[in-house]
């Protein structure tokens, strides 16, 4: 079975728009445990989309790699807590 990850974005700074180098991923809001429903967005065809719960206006932007945004620092990536066996 195939694994895909799905890029997941967050807002902790409060800027109004992120640019993501991705069409389709997940905007948390803010980092947990201050992060809003996971949702899952997909721009289809536009360039740009707005989350629905937090607002924050995504943009795509193909020159940034999937694990990039502009700003940095929007990019969320989840860490095993200490002691947790790895995958």
């Amino acid at each position: 079975m195939a694994q895909t990850l799905v890029p997941h974005f967050v807002n902790d700074i409060g800027v109004n728009r992120i640019k993501v180098g991705v069409k389709e991923f997940q905007c948390m809001g803010a980092s947990p445990p201050q992060d809003h429903p996971h949702v899952y967005l997909d721009m289809g065809h536009d360039d740009e989309i707005i989350c629905p719960y937090c607002s924050t206006l995504y943009v795509y932007d193909p020159s940034l790699a999937p694990t990039e945004s502009e700003p940095d620092g929007c990019v969320y990536v989840a860490t095993a807590p200490a002691g947790a066996p790895a995958a």
